[in-house]
């Protein structure tokens, strides 16, 4: 049987275990959109994850969300990425860059006045981080069918970028209520053209994203997470099973690298139904532990498993993991601070825990 600690095919790579670095945004890049110095440590001490995906990374200036987080649209957020891979290369890591455009849920603060972009002009309930403080929510504007190519070109352009930084591969941020979520989802997408309406209309921008993106870079350094009935940044869909079984079914000719599924609470069991739907590698996430991802793994659930707080709080993980010793627990109050506290600082094995 397959153990945590077995290779894995992933794409074009073969990964060295079955531990995946979960995205998570961290808030270390400056005004710019700028990953600072401490990134690419934080990145290069976690490189021992069979891949490490990255936190969010707004693709264009239009899709960042929230104060202090990363894009990959400038020379300048390129050349900082770049030390970021290859600090991880340098370990024997592989990295996958994820592209989060943040689309309503962001704030006009965040990006120069503009309103944030969404299939509809619905305002989500909830509020964003901005440089003051929490601020709400705010009407989006309804991008037109020309602006939406245009935020599909914005995302063929980041992932060129990203391989251009060196990067392995990218993932798109399907989930978490952000902007290709806000197309899936029937209570965030109330459009009366070819993008909204009927099931296959609601994917349609999913699916051309993610061929624009395939085009760019190759379907076998592509990745793609979803979250289904997650409801994070109100986003409410009528008939879920119904959106995810259809997507999943319309990967399969992307020949995507993997799948990427975190769920948190829904009953109905997406994995059984979506796993035979699927040509690529299977990646499962959230609250998972050593026993939870072993069990996946050697029972043919997944091919890979995912771990978020875990990782960020061990550097070490796997090799925690493997020698079974006690792991050290994250700090919330330090997730999205500025500096290194909370960040570079959480002790391997070697440095003693």
């Amino acid at each position: 049987m397959n153990s945590l600690f077995s290779e894995v095919q992933v794409g074009r790579y073969t990964l060295s275990n079955r531990m995946v670095m979960a995205p998570m945004t961290r808030s270390r890049a400056n005004d710019a959109g700028v990953p600072s110095d401490i990134v690419t440590t934080y990145y290069e001490q976690r490189a021992s994850a069979g891949l490490i995906i990255s936190e969010g990374v707004f693709p264009v200036a239009l899709g960042k969300g929230y104060v202090r987080t990363p894009g990959i649209e400038t020379d300048e957020q390129v050349a900082a990425w770049k030390k970021v891979a290859e600090s991880v290369h340098a370990r024997g890591g592989r990295i996958f860059m994820q592209l989060m455009h943040c689309g309503r849920v962001s704030h006009p603060s965040l990006i120069d006045g503009a309103q944030p972009q969404a299939p509809s002009a619905i305002k989500a309930a909830g509020q964003t981080y901005t440089a003051t403080g929490l601020q709400d929510f705010v009407i989006p504007h309804a991008l037109s069918i020309v602006e939406i190519a245009g935020v599909v070109e914005g995302y063929r352009q980041a992932a060129r970028r990203a391989i251009e930084a060196g990067f392995d591969g990218v993932e798109l941020h399907a989930a978490s209520g952000y902007l290709p979520e806000q197309f899936l989802s029937s209570g965030s997408n109330q459009r009366d053209d070819e993008y909204g309406g009927s099931v296959e209309n609601r994917v349609r921008f999913v699916l051309e994203v993610l061929a624009a993106i395939v085009e760019e870079v190759g379907g076998d350094r592509v990745g793609i997470k979803i979250s289904p009935e997650m409801n994070f940044n109100d986003i409410v869909d009528a008939n879920p099973q119904e959106t995810y079984t259809y997507l999943v079914k319309h990967l399969r000719p992307f020949n995507l690298a993997y799948l990427h599924v975190a769920l948190f609470g829904a009953e109905f069991d997406y994995h059984s139904a979506l796993r035979p739907l699927f040509n690529g590698s299977y990646l499962i996430g959230s609250g998972l532990n050593k026993e939870s991802a072993e069990a996946l793994i050697s029972g043919g659930k997944a091919d890979a498993a995912v771990f978020g707080g875990a990782f960020l709080a061990n550097p070490d993980l796997p090799e925690r993991l493997r020698v079974g010793t006690e792991l050290n627990a994250p700090d919330k109050n330090t997730f999205y601070a500025p500096g290194a506290e909370g960040y570079i600082d959480y002790p391997s094995l070697t440095q003693g825990a």
